[in-house]
């Protein structure tokens, strides 16, 4: 379909990308899946290319551009190339956001130099165990010592994208109790080191899909956070986190249509090329049929997405929009991906093809950033229901 969305600029990014996936992701990739983890190196050269500071001002080493369309090119090309840059997305998606609404000057001056380089890779630690998205019942605390110098962190958190290589990671956690009428207060979020003591990186937990991005657990021991690494206002943390949901909601239904897209593609190809009784396999009218209905279904996955994204663009992305992009983009990326790899037969059950590991990373899109359940709820809400 004709687009938008993108200009000169971007799509000599495109290319960018996509000749750095050609030489530096595709070779290595099967030896990262296999290990469960990209190498920590990897995360270097995607800071050398300049993709960690693409939305970072300039004064603090990034090219000054605010605008998620790069974010948007990523997702496709990996997508298209059936592979991803391990955890490093979080890095991004969800740790800069906070970095630019909620640290000061002295704190962007520490913190912003190392995230453009690579140097400190970041993540955000929301979920704990037995809260799920409950996140108003977390029970992570964070107490701040009688000198008033640093918060004492205790507590776990578990499905920490990005966890094992983090350099620092945002933690929530209760600076103070629920209020009887608002039990949202009193959460804040503390911009910790991975290197103080008492902070521990658990199991690497062995998902069913995301193979290469490093997802844990993580457990706090009497860590002792400098008040200096509180982001934003105390006890505010639950707005802080609403905030920037939409942002996350959209980067999770851009890479859902990116995934059918490419999903589409590797389809075409394989039945391209497969023969089947002395014919090709794309030649049979039912999969004429299929491959046709699951274009119609991507692109208009694509034309909500896109819609999403210039409405994030313009900081006019609301809750309920972006829960309806990633609610529709997800569900139909499950449906199209899951035909696509029926056209493959037995070989789209083998990981070596990259329909296969579609099909397991695709899953956790209708789970993580709130449930499609969730999503449901808040649109509902919206409509005054």
């Amino acid at each position: 379909m004709r687009r938008t969305v993108f200009n000169e600029d971007h799509e000599a990014f495109r290319q960018t990308i996509r000749a750095f996936i050609e030489s530096e992701v595709s070779p290595h990739f099967q030896e990262w899946f296999d290990a469960g983890i990209v190498p920590r190196e990897f995360y270097y050269k995607l800071a050398d290319l300049g993709v960690f500071g693409i939305n970072v001002d300039e004064e603090y080493g990034g090219a000054g551009i605010n605008s998620h369309k790069f974010e948007a090119i990523l997702s496709e090309e990996t997508a298209r190339a059936g592979v991803n840059f391990g955890g490093s997305g979080v890095h991004v998606l969800l740790g800069l956001p906070y970095i630019k609404a909620l640290a000061t000057e002295e704190q962007k001056q520490r913190y912003l130099p190392k995230f453009v380089s690579g140097e400190e890779m970041w993540a955000l630690a929301m979920t704990e165990p037995g809260t799920g998205s409950d996140l108003a019942g977390m029970k992570s605390t964070a107490k701040l010592s009688e000198d008033g110098t640093h918060y004492v962190l205790n507590g776990a958190k578990t499905f920490i994208t990005g966890g094992v290589h983090a350099d620092r990671v945002i933690v929530c956690a209760r600076t103070a109790p629920p209020r009887e009428d608002d039990r949202r207060f009193g959460i804040s979020l503390l911009a910790v080191d991975t290197k103080l003591a008492g902070y521990s990186v658990g199991r690497k937990l062995d998902k069913v899909g995301l193979r290469t991005s490093d997802t844990a657990e993580l457990a706090f021991s009497d860590v002792k956070v400098p008040v200096e690494d509180l982001l934003g206002e105390e006890n505010r943390g639950f707005y802080y986190l609403g905030q920037n949901l939409p942002s996350e909601r959209w980067g999770i239904a851009y890479g859902a249509y990116a995934q059918a897209a490419a999903a589409v593609r590797f389809a075409k190809e394989y039945t391209q090329q497969r023969t089947v009784f002395g014919k090709e396999v794309a030649s049979f009218q039912n999969t004429k049929f299929e491959l046709a209905a699951c274009q119609a279904k991507v692109d208009a996955a694509q034309a909500v997405a896109d819609r999403a994204l210039e409405a994030l663009d313009e900081g006019e992305l609301t809750a309920a929009e972006a829960a309806s992009a990633k609610l529709f983009c997800t569900e139909i990326a499950a449906e199209v991906i899951d035909r696509c790899l029926q056209l493959h037969g037995g070989y789209g059950f083998i990981n070596e093809y990259p329909i296969a590991r579609l099909y397991t990373d695709n899953r956790v899109n209708r789970i993580y950033g709130g449930t499609n359940e969730v999503m449901k709820t808040i649109i509902a809400k919206d409509m005054g229901l």
